[in-house]
């Protein structure tokens, strides 16, 4: 059994017509307005973990962090 190997001409074809679905699905937009696209994106956040309690929560400890060594140093050069 002999397999032909595709001409260049073929190959190009191809090649065309995977450029010309891929340009036509780059047109395309998964939303019909905006709304959808930021709920969409608000939770991809979410599963990403951007609006975890926890994580908002290292700012104030180190920012009270912060101001008990501030007043300590104070405390001891007074």
């Amino acid at each position: 059994m002999i397999a032909s190997r595709p001409t260049r001409s073929e190959l190009a074809l191809l090649s065309l017509e995977a450029a010309a679905v891929a340009a036509r699905s780059s047109f395309a937009c998964m939303f019909s307005t905006s709304d959808e696209y930021e709920s969409a994106l608000i939770r991809e956040r979410r599963a990403r973990g951007h609006y975890n309690d926890a994580a908002r929560r290292w700012p104030t400890v180190a920012f009270l962090g912060g101001c008990v060594a501030v007043l300590a140093t104070v405390l001891l050069v007074a």
